[in-house]
């Protein structure tokens, strides 16, 4: 290796290392381990092997996750869900919802794709009733949420997803009826992604290994896919852990317990500011349920924050008019409390 080579490794190693502590999400995972070593060193062990069992029980699901999401990269199988917006406006907004719900993406990169579907021209019901479901749940999540809460809160997780879709496209399609949010946009978008083709032909290769660029494509996805998924769930682990050893069981069962007939309310409002992403959600809400937090109160917290969180709703305050921002504030802030509520009653039920 010439001088040159060599300064150029060690430079990119500098930058690497430089992203790596940098990083807010692995800053604030060091800042629970350093500030535990200081002020409860006795207690540091037990988080640490709590973190250790954790990231080891999730490994084999987490590799699953991330290669499902890769390769829904590699394949282009995205670019299938722009037929979900065709036909009539029903069969289109029940498509929407279904296709959401079902979608490798979160409640910001959505975002692109919706945009995109907007400035096209396709109607916003449809792309609202996707809007509202494919942040909720994907392939990825219902994977590690059957493995962290239970498969049977996954399954139901995913219904509701369809609902709030469901919901949310009728609701937009009636108003628009009545000649209520007509023109969504802000005005003309451009930058956030090529428009998609409602019609012709949709590039998919389904066997991606044949080619060489779209290898790489899996490659490059499961590496990002897995830094970003990874830390965060690392950092959500360390605070489950600190959840478990510093918060009095009666303390969770007060405010979000089955006894509080508030709990499902406040669990959508504590879901607002809090919520850190789907991945990280599944940990927490997993210790906050031993802790004694109602079911209900949990799919609450889960769908309201996806929906409403404060990085994705700054992301939909920038792209559409603020009546339509209102909208989908009070489509998936009230839609969460009342499947709360029916996701509580069935709980109980069964």
């Amino acid at each position: 290796m010439s001088i040159n080579e060599a300064l150029q490794s060690l430079s990119h190693n500098r930058s690497r290392l430089w992203a790596l502590l940098s990083d807010r999400v692995v800053l604030a995972s060091l800042a629970i381990v350093l500030l535990l070593a200081i002020i409860d060193p006795k207690n540091l062990p037990v988080s640490l092997a709590f973190l250790g069992d954790a990231v080891i029980g999730m490994a084999p699901f987490f590799a699953i996750a991330i290669g499902l999401a890769a390769y829904f990269s590699a394949t282009g199988a995205d670019n299938l869900i722009a037929r979900a917006f065709a036909g009539s406006p029903t069969t289109a907004i029940v498509a929407a919802s279904m296709v959401g719900a079902l979608s490798p993406f979160c409640s910001c990169g959505v975002i692109p794709l919706v945009a995109s579907l907007l400035a096209a021209g396709v109607p916003l019901a449809p792309v609202m009733a996707f809007w509202i479901a494919s942040p909720i749940m994907d392939p990825e999540i219902f994977v590690l949420t059957s493995v962290g809460i239970g498969f049977g809160f996954a399954v139901g997780k995913t219904a509701i997803a369809v609902a709030l879709g469901l919901f949310a496209g009728f609701a937009v399609y009636l108003l628009q009826q009545r000649g209520w949010v007509v023109n969504p946009l802000k005005g003309e978008l451009s930058g956030c992604r090529k428009k998609i083709s409602l019609s012709g032909p949709v590039d998919v290769k389904w066997k991606f290994w044949q080619e060489s660029d779209r290898r790489r494509q899996f490659a490059t996805a499961a590496t990002s896919n897995g830094w970003l998924i990874g830390r965060w769930l690392i950092l959500a682990f360390l605070i489950e852990s600190l959840m478990v050893t510093y918060i009095p069981t009666s303390f969770i069962e007060s405010v979000v317990g089955q006894d509080n007939i508030f709990s499902i309310p406040l669990a959508v409002l504590i879901g607002i500011p809090s919520y850190l992403n789907g991945y990280a959600a599944i940990p927490l809400v997993s210790g906050l349920i031993d802790l004694g937090m109602s079911q209900g109160a949990a799919m609450a917290f889960m769908t309201a924050g996806a929906v409403s969180s404060i990085p994705a709703a700054i992301a939909v305050f920038g792209l559409v008019k603020k009546p339509v921002f209102a909208l989908y504030l009070f489509l998936g802030v009230s839609g969460s409390v009342v499947t709360g509520i029916g996701w509580q009653f069935l709980s109980e039920s069964f």
